[in-house]
C-alpha cells in the first residue's frame, strides 16, 4: 500500500467517525503523521476527495492552515451536471481519464459508457485534430455525452 492509498485511508476512518460528515485537519500536522511533503497531501485530495466522488474539500494555507473535507450526498443528476459544469473549455487526457474513472465507480455513469467515452476522447480517436485542438475538442465531447446520461 503506497503513501497516498494510507493518508486516504486514515482521512476516510477519520470521515466516517466524524458525527456531521465534515473533517477538519491541519495540513502540517497529516504531512508530519505521514512523514511526507504537503504536495503528497494535496494529491490525495484532489485524487480521492473530489466532488465527483462526493466530496468538498475546502483548505486554507500557512501556519494555522487547514483541511477541511465534508462529505456531500447528492442524486445522480446533481452529480454529472456538477461534473458537466466544472469541465471548463479544456480537459486533458489524464483528467478526462480520472472524472470517467471517478463517475464510473460512484455508479453515476455506467462502466461500458465510460469505457466508450473514453475511448472517444483517446488521442487515439482524436489523432485528425490538431495537438493543440484536442483538448478543447476532448472537452466538448465529454460534454455533450455526459448531457445526454443527465
Amino acid at each position: 500500500m503506497g503513501i497516498s492509498d494510507l493518508i486516504a485511508s486514515f482521512l476516510q476512518e477519520s470521515l466516517n467517525e466524524a458525527e456531521d460528515g465534515v473533517l477538519e485537519i491541519q495540513r502540517s500536522d497529516l504531512a508530519q503523521r505521514f512523514n511526507c511533503v504537503p504536495s503528497q497531501i494535496n494529491y490525495v485530495m484532489s485524487t480521492r476527495f473530489s466532488p465527483e466522488r462526493g466530496y468538498i474539500v475546502e483548505s486554507r494555507r500557512g501556519g494555522n492552515g487547514y483541511i477541511r473535507i465534508t462529505r456531500v450526498r447528492v442524486d445522480r443528476e446533481t452529480l454529472l451536471m456538477h461534473v458537466i459544469n466544472s469541465l471548463g473549455r479544456h480537459v486533458d487526457l489524464p483528467s478526462a481519464r480520472a472524472i470517467l474513472s471517478n463517475l464510473a465507480q460512484s455508479g453515476a455513469v455506467d462502466e461500458a459508457v465510460c469505457q466508450a467515452l473514453l475511448a472517444a476522447v483517446g488521442d487515439k480517436a482524436l489523432w485528425a485534430v490538431a495537438r493543440e485542438d484536442r483538448d478543447t475538442v476532448r472537452a466538448d465531447i465529454m460534454k455533450n455525452v455526459l448531457i445526454l446520461q443527465v
